[in-house]
């Protein structure tokens, strides 16, 4: 009559994600992308060892999304500039190896293209933190982001 306890669960978590991308700031929406990427290639990965084929074709397909519809779109390539044209061509890649990995069944390629998004995530998160306000001080000052030129962080929040 009230519908599963599942289906309850699944919309209060959809409730969570969508207060978390609303609340989050552009730097946390693009580790978020990284997040869910990274995620849908270890889903891809367990669903192809349980030789589960629809689910491992979702799991890809979903991964390919997030890294051409999420990350890639992100890019400004004028404010980013060679940078976010290395970038491009690097999630170009990870697409592209994401398919050939669900043709050919090889999980090798989804632990190739899952350590390139941590390495590029580790790398997100670390601007992150070394951007974060400075502890208010008795005297205000008007600090300049140590980050706030850097091509990584310009190439993707430029457009965010």
């Amino acid at each position: 009559m009230f519908g599963s306890s599942a289906r309850g669960a699944n919309a209060y978590a959809s409730v969570g994600m969508e207060t978390g991308v609303a609340a989050a700031t552009p730097h946390k929406l693009i580790v978020m992308l990284f997040d869910g990427a990274m995620a849908s290639v270890i889903s891809a990965h367990t669903h192809m060892q349980a030789q589960n084929i629809a689910a491992k074709g979702q799991a890809i397909s979903k991964a390919i999304m997030i890294i051409d519809s999420g990350l890639r779109a992100s890019l400004d390539k004028k404010v980013g500039g060679q940078i976010a044209v290395s970038l491009d061509s690097l999630y170009e890649y990870m697409s592209n190896r994401l398919l050939v990995a669900n043709l050919k069944n090889q999980p090798d390629i989804l632990e190739e293209v899952h350590r390139l998004l941590a390495e590029l995530r580790g790398a997100w998160v670390e601007i992150g933190a070394r951007s974060e306000p400075a502890p208010l001080q008795a005297t205000p000052a008007i600090q300049k982001s140590p980050v706030a030129n850097t091509d990584l962080y310009s190439a993707h929040l430029a457009k965010a």
